[in-house]
Protein backbone atom coordinates (compact mmCIF):
# COMPACT_ATOMS: atom_id res chain seq x y z
CA UNK A 1 0.00 0.00 0.00
CA UNK A 2 1.03 3.74 -0.87
CA UNK A 3 2.21 5.13 1.99
CA UNK A 4 0.63 9.12 2.53
CA UNK A 5 1.93 11.88 4.18
CA UNK A 6 -0.50 11.14 7.55
CA UNK A 7 0.93 7.69 7.11
CA UNK A 8 4.87 9.01 7.64
CA UNK A 9 4.12 11.53 10.34
CA UNK A 10 2.53 8.71 12.31
CA UNK A 11 5.55 6.64 11.76
CA UNK A 12 7.88 9.27 12.50
CA UNK A 13 6.22 9.77 16.18
CA UNK A 14 6.44 6.38 16.35
CA UNK A 15 2.15 5.79 16.79
CA UNK A 16 0.82 2.22 15.69
CA UNK A 17 -1.86 2.25 13.65
CA UNK A 18 -3.48 0.57 11.08
CA UNK A 19 -3.94 1.67 7.66
CA UNK A 20 -6.61 1.11 5.08
CA UNK A 21 -7.14 1.15 1.27
CA UNK A 22 -10.19 1.75 -0.55
CA UNK A 23 -8.40 3.44 -3.40
CA UNK A 24 -9.74 0.84 -5.98
CA UNK A 25 -13.26 1.71 -5.21
CA UNK A 26 -13.19 5.52 -4.70
CA UNK A 27 -16.00 7.41 -2.69
CA UNK A 28 -16.03 10.43 -0.46
CA UNK A 29 -19.14 9.16 0.94
CA UNK A 30 -18.15 8.47 5.08
CA UNK A 31 -21.08 5.81 5.85
CA UNK A 32 -19.66 4.20 2.32
CA UNK A 33 -16.57 4.23 3.50
CA UNK A 34 -17.32 2.19 6.84
CA UNK A 35 -19.25 -0.04 4.99
CA UNK A 36 -16.11 -0.49 2.32
CA UNK A 37 -13.87 -1.24 5.17
CA UNK A 38 -16.26 -3.22 7.51
CA UNK A 39 -16.35 -0.69 10.14
CA UNK A 40 -18.78 0.68 12.38
CA UNK A 41 -20.05 4.00 11.05
CA UNK A 42 -20.02 5.03 14.83
CA UNK A 43 -16.25 4.73 14.92
CA UNK A 44 -15.24 6.25 11.86
CA UNK A 45 -14.88 9.58 12.04
CA UNK A 46 -14.76 12.79 9.51
CA UNK A 47 -12.65 15.87 9.40
CA UNK A 48 -14.54 19.03 8.82
CA UNK A 49 -13.04 22.87 8.87
CA UNK A 50 -14.93 25.58 9.30
CA UNK A 51 -13.94 29.72 10.19
CA UNK A 52 -15.45 31.91 12.60
CA UNK A 53 -16.76 35.48 11.98
CA UNK A 54 -13.35 36.22 13.55
CA UNK A 55 -11.58 34.17 10.51
CA UNK A 56 -9.84 32.18 12.99
CA UNK A 57 -10.18 28.51 11.44
CA UNK A 58 -11.27 25.35 13.14
CA UNK A 59 -10.61 21.51 12.40
CA UNK A 60 -13.88 19.35 13.89
CA UNK A 61 -13.82 15.12 13.91
CA UNK A 62 -16.89 13.36 14.36
CA UNK A 63 -18.58 10.35 13.37
CA UNK A 64 -19.39 10.31 9.51
CA UNK A 65 -23.07 9.44 9.87
CA UNK A 66 -23.17 12.50 12.15
CA UNK A 67 -24.09 16.05 11.11
CA UNK A 68 -21.47 19.20 12.78
CA UNK A 69 -24.29 21.33 15.36
CA UNK A 70 -22.27 25.03 14.50
CA UNK A 71 -23.72 26.37 17.59
CA UNK A 72 -22.68 23.35 19.88
CA UNK A 73 -19.24 23.88 17.67
CA UNK A 74 -19.30 27.80 18.32
CA UNK A 75 -19.38 27.21 21.99
CA UNK A 76 -16.69 24.52 22.24
CA UNK A 77 -14.08 26.56 20.99
CA UNK A 78 -15.38 29.91 22.69
CA UNK A 79 -17.25 31.93 19.14
CA UNK A 80 -20.21 33.09 18.57
CA UNK A 81 -20.71 31.58 15.15
CA UNK A 82 -18.92 29.56 12.83
CA UNK A 83 -19.49 28.34 9.17
CA UNK A 84 -18.55 25.38 7.17
CA UNK A 85 -15.42 26.46 5.09
CA UNK A 86 -15.82 26.72 1.74
CA UNK A 87 -14.80 23.75 -0.39
CA UNK A 88 -12.57 25.70 -2.77
CA UNK A 89 -10.88 27.07 0.29
CA UNK A 90 -9.84 24.41 2.00
CA UNK A 91 -6.78 22.89 0.02
CA UNK A 92 -5.23 26.64 -0.06
CA UNK A 93 -5.82 26.60 3.93
CA UNK A 94 -5.28 22.51 4.63
CA UNK A 95 -3.09 21.17 1.97
CA UNK A 96 -5.92 18.45 1.43
CA UNK A 97 -9.00 17.99 -0.78
CA UNK A 98 -12.43 17.72 0.42
CA UNK A 99 -12.91 13.76 1.08
CA UNK A 100 -9.00 13.27 2.10
CA UNK A 101 -8.84 15.98 4.66
CA UNK A 102 -6.87 14.67 7.31
CA UNK A 103 -6.71 16.58 10.99
CA UNK A 104 -3.37 15.47 10.57
CA UNK A 105 -0.43 16.73 8.03
CA UNK A 106 -2.20 20.13 7.53
CA UNK A 107 -0.27 22.94 6.65
CA UNK A 108 -0.70 24.50 10.07
CA UNK A 109 -1.95 23.44 13.51
CA UNK A 110 -5.78 24.20 13.95
CA UNK A 111 -7.44 24.14 16.88
CA UNK A 112 -9.33 20.66 16.86
CA UNK A 113 -12.21 19.16 18.60
CA UNK A 114 -13.11 15.34 18.36
CA UNK A 115 -16.90 14.58 18.97
CA UNK A 116 -17.08 12.65 23.06
CA UNK A 117 -18.08 9.07 21.64
CA UNK A 118 -14.84 9.21 20.42
CA UNK A 119 -13.70 8.38 23.57
CA UNK A 120 -16.01 5.07 23.78
CA UNK A 121 -13.63 3.45 21.43
CA UNK A 122 -10.02 1.97 21.79
CA UNK A 123 -9.27 3.40 18.63
CA UNK A 124 -10.97 5.83 15.86
CA UNK A 125 -10.72 5.80 12.09
CA UNK A 126 -10.44 8.93 9.69
CA UNK A 127 -8.49 10.16 6.54
CA UNK A 128 -5.10 8.95 5.89
CA UNK A 129 -4.77 12.58 3.83
CA UNK A 130 -5.57 11.12 0.31
CA UNK A 131 -8.86 10.15 -1.07
CA UNK A 132 -8.99 6.00 -0.73
CA UNK A 133 -6.76 5.97 2.59
CA UNK A 134 -7.91 5.54 6.40
CA UNK A 135 -5.80 5.24 9.29
CA UNK A 136 -7.25 3.43 12.68
CA UNK A 137 -5.20 5.14 15.59
CA UNK A 138 -5.83 5.39 19.24
CA UNK A 139 -6.92 8.60 20.35
CA UNK A 140 -4.33 9.14 22.82
CA UNK A 141 -1.78 8.44 20.21
CA UNK A 142 -3.61 11.15 17.91
CA UNK A 143 -3.25 13.31 20.83
CA UNK A 144 0.60 13.29 20.67
CA UNK A 145 0.32 14.89 17.54
CA UNK A 146 -2.66 17.08 17.51
CA UNK A 147 -3.56 18.57 20.78
CA UNK A 148 -7.42 18.43 20.60
CA UNK A 149 -10.72 19.37 23.08
CA UNK A 150 -13.28 16.04 23.24
CA UNK A 151 -16.93 17.99 23.21
CA UNK A 152 -20.35 17.06 21.98
CA UNK A 153 -20.61 18.57 19.01
CA UNK A 154 -23.28 16.87 16.57
CA UNK A 155 -26.86 17.49 16.49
Amino acid sequence: MEKTNVMRILDKHKVEYKAYSYADKPTTCGVEVAELLGQNPNQVFKTLVTVSKSKRYYVFMLPVADELDLKKAAVSVGEKAIDMLKSKELLPLTGYVHGGCSPIGMKKLFTTVVHQTAEQFPTIIFSGGKIGYQVDVRLSDLQKIVPFIVADVVV
